[in-house]
């Protein structure tokens, strides 16, 4: 079975999917446990997440709150559209694989594959886009909780000090959780374009993944941004 595995598929493009795998996987393990909050950006962010639920409950109007949150579902909303779209155009890619091979044969650097590897690729990007869309729905409804969370939140006069504490720090946690998924399908889009290198050849496939790396790995911890927070 190994055999006519590798017959099928040859084993650097074996190895540039559990390459992806293991990158992708490993970052999001490491990096995204809402228990452990590892990456830095989101472990500053979170805090001012926490601070702007303990300013709502000391207001009495919560349409500026419920505002900013219908602006993070407006965003959710677009990328989840623009990733039907794109599977869309993954699917009627998946209709004209052999237009696909011509072109890709026609490119210099390009490495033969058959038509089942060509199709294996367009599956493989099928499935990152599928994943970004479940987590962008996800993120949605998460923000509509934390929508609800707000509209029940009892007003500054019926605040106790357990109210004052627990509360934030319950509807911040739905918040990042939101904020969380929504970063993930923002990763399915960056690893999607990277696999995008396949089609040529799984070693360049290899580097422009530990090229999305090194870009996310810069933003989580190193960016401009996260010194202007902090």
């Amino acid at each position: 079975m190994l055999s006519e595995l590798i017959d099928l598929v040859p084993l650097p493009d074996i190895l540039a999917i559990i390459w992806l795998v293991v990158w992708w996987s490993g970052y999001a393990a490491l990096n995204y446990n809402p228990q452990t909050n590892r990456r830095e950006l989101a472990r500053v962010i979170d805090g001012y997440r926490h601070r702007w639920m303990e300013r709502m409950l000391e207001r009495d109007n919560r349409m500026a709150d419920v505002n900013i949150i219908i602006a993070h579902i407006r965003s959710g909303a677009l990328f989840a559209s623009t990733t039907v779209l794109i599977l869309a155009g993954i699917v009627a890619l998946w209709g004209n694989v052999d237009r696909l091979i011509v072109m890709i044969d026609e490119l210099a650097f390009s490495t033969l594959a058959s038509r089942q590897l060509i199709e294996l690729k367009v599956l493989t990007m099928m499935a990152i886009f599928a994943y970004g869309f479940f987590k962008f729905a996800w993120c949605l409804r998460q923000y509509n909780t934390a929508l609800v969370v707000i509209g029940a939140a009892p007003l500054p006069a019926e605040c106790d000090d357990e109210t004052r504490t627990q509360y934030p720090a319950r509807a911040a946690s739905i918040l990042t959780r939101a904020a969380g998924n929504f970063n993930r399908g923002l990763n399915a889009y960056y690893f999607g374009l990277a696999t995008l290198a396949w089609f040529i050849q799984p070693v360049l496939f290899m580097v422009a993944v530990l090229l999305v790396i090194v870009v996310l790995y810069r933003r989580d911890r190193h960016s401009v941004t996260l010194k202007a927070l902090s």
